[in-house]
Protein backbone atom coordinates (compact mmCIF):
# COMPACT_ATOMS: atom_id res chain seq x y z
CA UNK A 1 0.00 0.00 0.00
CA UNK A 2 0.89 3.81 -0.57
CA UNK A 3 1.19 5.92 2.21
CA UNK A 4 1.98 9.80 2.51
CA UNK A 5 4.34 9.51 5.88
CA UNK A 6 3.82 12.34 8.26
CA UNK A 7 7.49 13.21 9.72
CA UNK A 8 5.81 12.69 13.50
CA UNK A 9 5.37 9.25 12.35
CA UNK A 10 8.80 8.90 11.33
CA UNK A 11 10.28 10.64 14.60
CA UNK A 12 8.61 7.61 16.46
CA UNK A 13 11.05 5.18 14.77
CA UNK A 14 14.14 6.97 17.13
CA UNK A 15 12.16 8.22 19.22
CA UNK A 16 10.10 6.14 22.27
CA UNK A 17 6.71 7.57 22.33
CA UNK A 18 2.89 6.00 21.89
CA UNK A 19 2.66 4.03 19.03
CA UNK A 20 6.21 3.48 18.72
CA UNK A 21 5.75 0.21 17.88
CA UNK A 22 3.57 0.57 15.17
CA UNK A 23 5.61 3.13 13.20
CA UNK A 24 8.48 0.79 13.52
CA UNK A 25 6.16 -2.05 11.79
CA UNK A 26 5.49 0.08 9.53
CA UNK A 27 9.17 1.18 8.89
CA UNK A 28 10.15 -2.52 8.42
CA UNK A 29 6.98 -3.48 5.74
CA UNK A 30 8.76 -0.18 3.95
CA UNK A 31 12.21 -1.71 4.10
CA UNK A 32 10.82 -4.69 2.95
CA UNK A 33 8.79 -3.16 0.19
CA UNK A 34 5.61 -3.81 1.40
CA UNK A 35 4.77 -0.24 1.65
CA UNK A 36 5.31 2.67 -0.36
CA UNK A 37 6.11 5.55 1.38
CA UNK A 38 5.99 9.38 0.32
CA UNK A 39 6.30 12.59 1.53
CA UNK A 40 6.90 16.44 0.88
CA UNK A 41 10.50 17.23 0.74
CA UNK A 42 10.29 19.44 3.09
CA UNK A 43 9.93 16.22 5.57
CA UNK A 44 13.88 16.02 6.16
CA UNK A 45 13.71 19.75 7.69
CA UNK A 46 10.39 18.57 9.65
CA UNK A 47 11.89 15.49 11.34
CA UNK A 48 14.88 18.09 12.31
CA UNK A 49 12.50 20.59 13.66
CA UNK A 50 11.30 17.40 16.18
CA UNK A 51 14.38 15.97 17.21
CA UNK A 52 16.02 19.60 17.93
CA UNK A 53 12.58 20.26 20.02
CA UNK A 54 13.53 16.95 21.81
CA UNK A 55 17.02 18.16 22.62
CA UNK A 56 15.36 21.30 24.10
CA UNK A 57 12.71 19.33 25.82
CA UNK A 58 15.92 17.41 27.45
CA UNK A 59 14.56 13.94 25.78
CA UNK A 60 17.65 13.51 23.82
CA UNK A 61 21.34 14.90 23.63
CA UNK A 62 22.60 17.80 21.15
CA UNK A 63 25.30 15.03 19.79
CA UNK A 64 22.09 12.71 19.72
CA UNK A 65 20.11 15.01 17.29
CA UNK A 66 22.45 14.49 14.67
CA UNK A 67 22.35 10.88 14.95
CA UNK A 68 18.89 9.84 15.01
CA UNK A 69 18.23 11.99 12.05
CA UNK A 70 20.66 9.90 10.11
CA UNK A 71 19.12 7.13 10.76
CA UNK A 72 15.53 8.39 10.05
CA UNK A 73 17.28 9.37 6.73
CA UNK A 74 18.73 6.17 6.10
CA UNK A 75 14.59 4.99 5.40
CA UNK A 76 13.53 7.91 3.70
CA UNK A 77 10.12 7.79 1.82
CA UNK A 78 10.50 8.88 -1.52
CA UNK A 79 10.24 12.78 -1.06
CA UNK A 80 7.51 14.34 -3.62
CA UNK A 81 8.31 18.36 -4.39
CA UNK A 82 6.34 20.72 -2.65
CA UNK A 83 6.64 23.42 -4.64
CA UNK A 84 3.49 22.17 -7.07
CA UNK A 85 1.55 21.62 -3.92
CA UNK A 86 1.78 25.20 -2.47
CA UNK A 87 -1.35 26.83 -3.90
CA UNK A 88 -3.74 23.39 -3.05
CA UNK A 89 -1.55 23.27 0.56
CA UNK A 90 -2.84 27.29 0.78
CA UNK A 91 -6.30 26.42 0.24
CA UNK A 92 -6.19 23.92 2.38
CA UNK A 93 -4.67 25.52 5.21
CA UNK A 94 -7.48 28.92 4.56
CA UNK A 95 -10.16 26.03 4.78
CA UNK A 96 -9.02 23.75 7.92
CA UNK A 97 -7.28 26.52 9.72
CA UNK A 98 -3.72 24.50 9.83
CA UNK A 99 -0.20 25.33 9.50
CA UNK A 100 1.19 24.92 5.86
CA UNK A 101 3.47 22.21 6.69
CA UNK A 102 0.75 20.21 7.52
CA UNK A 103 -1.31 21.26 4.82
CA UNK A 104 1.78 19.95 2.33
CA UNK A 105 1.20 16.68 3.68
CA UNK A 106 -2.72 16.91 3.00
CA UNK A 107 -2.19 18.40 -0.44
CA UNK A 108 0.13 15.60 -0.90
CA UNK A 109 -1.89 12.43 0.27
CA UNK A 110 -4.65 14.39 -2.48
CA UNK A 111 -2.53 14.59 -5.27
CA UNK A 112 -0.99 10.74 -4.80
CA UNK A 113 -4.47 9.28 -4.15
CA UNK A 114 -3.39 7.49 -1.09
CA UNK A 115 -3.59 8.02 2.86
CA UNK A 116 -1.82 9.86 4.84
CA UNK A 117 -0.24 8.48 8.18
CA UNK A 118 0.19 10.82 11.08
CA UNK A 119 0.76 11.12 14.58
CA UNK A 120 -0.64 14.23 15.17
CA UNK A 121 -3.29 14.33 17.12
CA UNK A 122 -4.06 18.19 16.18
CA UNK A 123 -3.79 17.60 12.71
CA UNK A 124 -6.28 14.37 12.41
CA UNK A 125 -8.52 16.49 14.60
CA UNK A 126 -8.76 19.28 11.70
CA UNK A 127 -8.76 17.30 8.75
CA UNK A 128 -10.06 14.30 8.81
CA UNK A 129 -13.87 15.20 8.90
CA UNK A 130 -12.98 16.96 5.34
CA UNK A 131 -10.37 14.41 4.42
CA UNK A 132 -11.40 11.12 5.69
CA UNK A 133 -7.65 9.80 3.81
CA UNK A 134 -6.17 11.58 7.06
CA UNK A 135 -5.55 8.70 9.08
CA UNK A 136 -3.92 8.23 12.52
CA UNK A 137 -1.51 5.64 13.07
CA UNK A 138 -2.76 4.13 15.81
CA UNK A 139 -5.24 2.61 13.74
CA UNK A 140 -2.65 0.79 11.90
CA UNK A 141 -3.10 -3.33 12.84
Amino acid sequence: MKYILDSSVAVKWVLVEPYSDKANLLRDDYRNAIHELLSPDVFPVEVMHALTKAERQKRISAIQGGILWADVMATCPKLVPYLPLIPRAYDIASQLRIGIYDSLYVACAEEEKCELLTADDKLLKNAQQQFPFVRHLSTLP
